[in-house]
């Protein structure tokens, strides 16, 4: 990517960066632009350590595991060891590469799991509690991207977040409404001895330490995968799973592996887009969704005009399509990767596009190949290092808090990612969006 074109998208980055409130020592930034390097995160806290380690010599990637780790004290919600996510890494010579640290479902998990004796969905039962957690996939992803991209010793960017959970740090107005939203689900959960987010009332500026989260991050920042994958904290984790009925098992967690994988590449007006291959549908739709636009002129529809929303919702709709019917996890799905990205096939899918009126999602079909705001519960991170590397990371546990369990004695939650699953094709998940036999559970 150009110079220009890498300071338009951190500034289009920073624009969108965390608000908080000025009497918690948080300084809003709507808009910047910087020459040598920059750390984007969904919390201030977090953004702060990732400068500290590019300041002491660290690379992108270096600034991002650290960045991560922070998250999963300071932003709850989403940031976390008991979730899973995304990497996506350009170098500064132009080499990229993909890293799929997605949770996984456990090898109990069968396909009918939350279903009752007539085949119906249970409700809540593939979002909240135990059995709604995958595999954890965070401290896997973190400790391989390390492994072979990373320049500083493990132990400088764990440390910070052990200090962040000991020490506690002052939440914002929108964390404490957030936690006082969902502290009936917490509770129903968790004790309140063992949970530090379990509060009757939660005011800006109030104190959050979580020192069994500290010990956690300890034995990870001494032992790496081990102290997450084996030994305490996964003992932990299985009595939290076998108290709640959940699924996860010592083997499960010895068996999980990050996975390298090859990053689509697309282009957008001459700009190379690399993003995220499958599992994630992101980076698939993202390629889809600029081949079908890219002949019309936005510019001069104007920012947010009712032409430029139109069109754009066009091909998201389409592109949403071909998600449900032909994306799911490549390791156990054959995915027409090359027939969804064809620049023929895309512009045919937009033949049918008129300004005059809109397609009816439920009637818009996937293609044939053959002859919203941004939701708190998944946050991103963006980082360039002064050498030019880049590094984007999307982490999640799903919903908000994930499945509203923390592991006792561990300090961090678990994800509720089984619901990402298609628990029946054709019913939506959480989130409205629906999956069919490629998203089922193996």
């Amino acid at each position: 990517m150009s110079k220009t074109g890498l300071q338009l998208l951190l500034l289009a980055l920073l624009s969108v960066a965390c608000r908080t409130t000025p009497e918690l020592g948080y300084t809003p930034l709507v808009s910047a632009r910087y020459e040598k390097a920059a750390v984007v995160s969904g919390h201030p806290l977090a953004s702060q350590v990732g400068e500290q380690i590019l300041r002491k010599g660290g690379n992108a990637v270096d600034a991002a595991i650290a960045v991560q780790f922070a998250l999963a004290v300071v932003y709850p919600r989403a940031g976390n060891i008991g979730g899973g996510g995304f990497l996506v890494y350009r170098s500064a010579e132009g080499r990229s590469a993909a890293l799929d640290y997605r949770e996984q479902a456990p090898a109990a998990a069968s396909r009918d799991m939350y279903l009752d004796s007539l085949g119906s969905p249970i409700e809540g039962l593939s979002t909240k509690g135990h059995l709604a957690a995958g595999v954890p996939g965070t401290v896997a992803g973190l400790v391989e991207a390390h492994n072979r991209l990373g320049q500083l010793p493990w132990t400088e960017l764990v440390q910070p977040a052990i200090e962040l959970a000991r020490s506690g740090y002052r939440i914002s107005l929108t964390e404490a409404e957030r936690l006082n939203r969902f502290q009936e689900q917490l509770a129903a959960y968790n004790d309140p001895a063992h949970c530090p987010l379990l509060k009757a009332d939660w005011q800006a500026g109030d104190l959050l330490r979580q020192p069994d989260l500290a010990k956690t991050l300890e034995r990870i920042r001494d032992h790496g995968r081990t102290g997450f994958y084996a030994g305490e904290t996964a003992d932990l984790l299985v009595a939290e799973m076998k108290n709640g009925n959940g699924l996860i098992t010592h083997q499960d967690l010895l068996n999980y592996r990050a996975r390298w994988r090859d990053p689509i590449i697309g282009l957008y007006h001459n700009y190379r887009i690399i993003s995220m291959p499958p599992p994630s549908s992101g980076g698939v739709a993202l390629v889809q969704m600029l081949e079908m636009i890219e002949d019309y002129p936005l510019g001069k529809y104007g920012f947010q005009s009712s032409a430029a929303a139109h069109l754009m919702v066009e091909a998201e709709r389409r592109a949403y399509a071909d998600r449900a019917e032909y994306l799911g996890d490549s390791d156990y799905y054959n995915i027409p990767l090359d027939s969804l990205l064809d620049e023929a096939y895309l512009r045919a899918r937009m033949a049918d596009f008129t300004f005059d009126s809109a397609s009816v999602s439920t009637q818009l079909l996937a293609g044939d190949f053959t002859v919203n705001k941004e939701s708190f519960e998944t946050t991103h991170t963006s980082i360039v290092d002064a050498e030019g590397n880049a590094v984007a990371v999307t982490t999640t546990l799903n919903s908000n808090y994930g499945c509203k369990v923390m592991v006792d004695g561990a300090g961090f939650l678990l994800n509720n990612e089984m619901d990402d699953f298609s628990i029946k094709p054709g019913v939506p998940n959480q989130f409205g969006l629906v999956g069919k036999e490629a998203n089922a559970i193996a």
